[in-house]
C-alpha cells in the first residue's frame, strides 16, 4: 500500500512539475503559481474582503441551528431514559 502511495505520487510530481523520476532526489521542488507555462508573472489574485458583518452571517445560523438540535437531542434522551441525570438529595 505504502509503495503504491508512493507511486502514485511521484508521478503526480512528474506530471505537474516536469520532474525526471531518476534524479528526483537532487531538485528542491519549487511552487509555480506565480508564473505562466511561459515564465510570465501572473497578476495578483482578487481579494474578497471578509467582514465582520459576513462573518456574523455565517456563524450565528449555524451556532443556532446547532444549539436546537442538541436542545432537541438532549430532550429526546431524556424522554426515553436513555441518560438522565440522577437526582440526589440529601
Amino acid at each position: 500500500m505504502a509503495l503504491a502511495a508512493r507511486a502514485l505520487f511521484r508521478s503526480f510530481l512528474t506530471r505537474n512539475v516536469g520532474l525526471n523520476p531518476r534524479n528526483m532526489k537532487e531538485v528542491a521542488l519549487s511552487r509555480n503559481a506565480v508564473t505562466s507555462t511561459s515564465g510570465a508573472i501572473l497578476p495578483k489574485p482578487d481579494k474578497t474582503p471578509f467582514g465582520v458583518v459576513r462573518m456574523t452571517v455565517v456563524v450565528v445560523p449555524f451556532l443556532y441551528i446547532g444549539t436546537l438540535i442538541s436542545k432537541q437531542f438532549a430532550a429526546l434522551l431524556e424522554e426515553h431514559d436513555i441518560f438522565v441525570p440522577d437526582d440526589d438529595d440529601d
